[in-house]
């Protein structure tokens, strides 16, 4: 009897794996039909992190990271709070040395302000505030460590370019930082099963990547009902985004990466950001129909 019913358990765990696969194809293809005629670079990454299934289109090709690089410096940061050598709520010291021009709240400070460090790493991934970021850049290592984290876990094109000794010809190529889409979903994924640095750290990491302030495109087609972990990044000519949605019995990661794109414009009609919508409003129908 125990056979019989292993049996009957494999085999329906494998239709559902077929079944998922067959699913698959046809969302790659429409994919590819949305994309067609796009004005850039454009890669897409889908993981089905239920059934394993996974689609890519210039998956493994590398894009700038833009604000994506934001993920890896997260972890860089953990690594050091794992090891006792920085603490979630410890107290810092801002000095306008650290400002990085633009619009960042950060950088609005007085030096000598006191900010606690978890309040600086919320103001890199929620903000999106560069200011911030460097600084935990700094606080992490700098670049050269978080890339030998990123290497340990086996990623080999992820890494982090400015501010890095030896990464100032790619640096000129990507800018800040470098990934593929299959890579940067694979970070998301990585951190939701709880394969970086331990239950506690992934679990403050999924926190903190969980209350982005930037929702108006790949998330925007979400209900906010449904936990989305995120980051996007944006450039002139590169405008990307990762989200890993945590639909209920169907968790899905997806990764969208464009450069060299000819609508630079910074309005909410921009051709990347409309496509980014769309995109993510497939994925979403693909892996919940019966949802909205």
């Amino acid at each position: 009897m125990k056979r019989i019913l292993l049996l009957l358990v494999l085999t329906t765990a494998l239709a559902g794996t077929t079944q998922a696969q067959r699913a698959t194809k046809k969302l790659k293809r429409q994919i590819a039909a949305l994309i067609q005629g796009f004005h850039g670079e454009i890669g897409v990454y889908v993981k089905d992190l239920r059934h394993g299934s996974s689609l890519s289109i210039a998956g493994d090709s590398i894009f700038p990271t833009a604000s994506m690089v934001k993920v890896p410096i997260l972890i860089g940061i953990m690594e050091k709070i794992q090891r006792g050598e920085l603490d979630y709520h410890q107290s810092l010291v801002y000095k306008d040395s650290l400002l990085y021009p633009g619009v960042d709240i950060l950088g609005s400070f007085k030096s000598g302000e006191k900010i606690e460090l978890s309040e600086v790493m919320m103001l890199m991934l929620t903000m999106s505030d560069n200011t911030a970021s460097l600084w935990l850049q700094s606080l992490a290592g700098g670049g050269s460590v978080i890339n030998g984290i990123l290497d340990s876990l086996g990623f080999t094109v992820t890494r982090v370019n400015s501010r890095t000794p030896g990464r100032e010809e790619a640096r000129d190529r990507y800018g800040w930082g470098q990934t593929s889409p299959r890579e940067m979903a694979a970070l998301l994924e990585k951190i939701y099963r709880r394969q970086i640095l331990g239950d506690s750290a992934c679990i403050r990491m999924m926190r903190e990547l969980g209350r982005d302030y930037w929702d108006e495109e790949a998330i925007s087609a979400i209900p906010p009902t449904i936990a989305v972990f995120a980051k996007s990044g944006a450039v002139d000519a590169s405008r990307s985004e990762v989200i890993l949605v945590n639909v209920p019995r169907h968790p899905y990661v997806l990764c969208i990466c464009t450069n060299h794109n000819q609508d630079q414009s910074w309005e909410y009609g921009n051709e990347a950001w409309v496509l980014t919508r769309k995109l993510s409003r497939l994925v979403w129908k693909h892996f919940a129909p019966h949802y909205d």
